[in-house]
C-alpha cells in the first residue's frame, strides 16, 4: 500500500538527514540570517557565503518539481500521476529503460569529470591531460536549474536514480565530485519530504491494519533508514575513491536484464516472474 511506501521513503530521509546533519544545521541558521538581511535590506547577491549560496541554490533547484502538478492535456491526470501509473502497470520495460538512462547519465558524468580543464591543457604530459575538471565548488544558477530539471525527470520515471542522475548532471556541469554529490543528497531532503506529504492525502484510514499493524511500519522505517545510511556511505566512497563506474555498470547490467525481461513478457503475454514462482 501507499502508506508503507511513504514510510520507507521517510526511513531513507532519516538516513540522509543523519549523514548531512551538520550541513542541515548550518542551512537552518543561515535561513534565519537571510530572513533578517532581507527585512533590513542588507542582502547582496555577490556577497553570499557558502551556506547562503547553497541555501538559495537549493530553493532554485526545487522549483522544477512544481511542474509535477501541471495537468496533462486531454486527461484528468497531472504529470506526477505518471510515476504511479508506471510503477503500478505490471510492466517493467519502462523501469528497465529508465535504469539504462541512469547508466548513460552516470557514464556521461564520469567522462565529463575526466576531461582535462583549461589549466591542465597548458601543462605537458599524459598525467596533465588526465587531470579531472572537478575543481569548481561554487554552485551557480545554471547548475541548480540543470540539476533541478534532472530531479524532475527522476521523479516522473521510476528506475531513474534520483541521486545518480542529479549527481551526473552536476558532474556534466563541471562541479567538483563531492560538491555535486552533497548538493544532490541535500536537494533530495525537501523533495522526498514533499512527496511524502502529498502522498499522505491518498492514505486510507484502514491502511495500517491492512499492512499488518504498526510494528510492520516501524520495522520498515528502521530497515530503510539503516540500508539508506549504508547506501549513502557506499555512494560517497565510490565518488571519493573514483570508482563511480561501479554504480554505472551496475545500473547498466540491471537495466539491460529488466528491459529484456519486460520485452519478453510483452511478446509472451505473461508475467515471467509470476510464472516462475508458480
Amino acid at each position: 500500500g501507499i502508506l508503507f511506501d511513504i514510510m520507507l521513503h521517510l526511513g531513507t530521509l532519516v538516513a540522509v538527514v543523519f549523514v548531512y546533519r551538520h550541513t542541515i544545521g548550518n542551512l537552518i541558521v543561515e535561513f534565519f540570517k537571510l530572513i533578517g538581511d532581507l527585512i533590513h535590506r542588507r542582502f547582496k547577491w555577490g556577497e553570499m557565503n557558502d551556506s547562503r549560496r547553497l541555501l538559495i541554490m537549493l530553493v532554485i533547484g526545487l522549483l522544477p518539481l512544481f511542474c509535477l502538478f501541471l495537468p496533462i492535456p486531454g486527461t484528468e491526470m497531472k504529470i506526477k500521476d505518471l510515476s504511479e501509473l508506471f510503477a503500478t502497470d505490471n510492466d517493467i520495460a519502462v523501469e528497465g529503460a529508465a535504469l539504462l538512462v541512469t547508466a548513460l547519465l552516470l557514464f556521461l558524468g564520469i567522462r565529463a569529470s575526466k576531461r582535462p580543464n583549461h589549466r591542465s591543457r597548458k601543462r605537458i604530459g599524459a598525467h596533465a591531460r588526465r587531470e579531472a575538471v572537478d575543481e569548481r565548488t561554487a554552485i551557480t544558477l545554471k547548475d541548480a536549474i540543470i540539476i533541478g530539471v534532472t530531479q524532475f525527470f527522476a521523479a516522473v520515471f521510476p528506475g531513474i536514480s534520483r541521486s545518480g542522475s542529479t549527481l551526473s548532471a552536476g558532474l556534466m556541469s563541471g562541479l567538483k565530485k563531492q560538491t555535486a554529490l552533497d548538493y544532490s543528497f541535500v536537494l533530495g531532503i525537501p523533495a522526498i519530504l514533499a512527496a511524502a506529504v502529498v502522498s499522505v492525502t491518498d492514505v486510507a484510514s484502514g491502511d495500517v491494519e491492512q499492512i499488518g499493524g504498526m510494528h510492520i511500519l516501524i520495522i520498515g522505517i528502521v530497515v530503510s533508514a539503516v540500508v539508506g545510511f549504508f547506501a549513502i556511505k557506499l555512494l560517497r566512497w565510490l565518488v571519493k575513491s573514483d570508482r563511480l563506474q561501479i554504480f554505472a555498470y551496475y545500473t547498466l547490467i540491471v537495466g539491460a536484464i529488466v528491459l529484456i525481461v519486460g520485452v519478453a513478457e510483452h511478446i509472451l503475454g505473461k508475467n515471467l516472474f509470476a510464472s516462475f514462482m508458480a
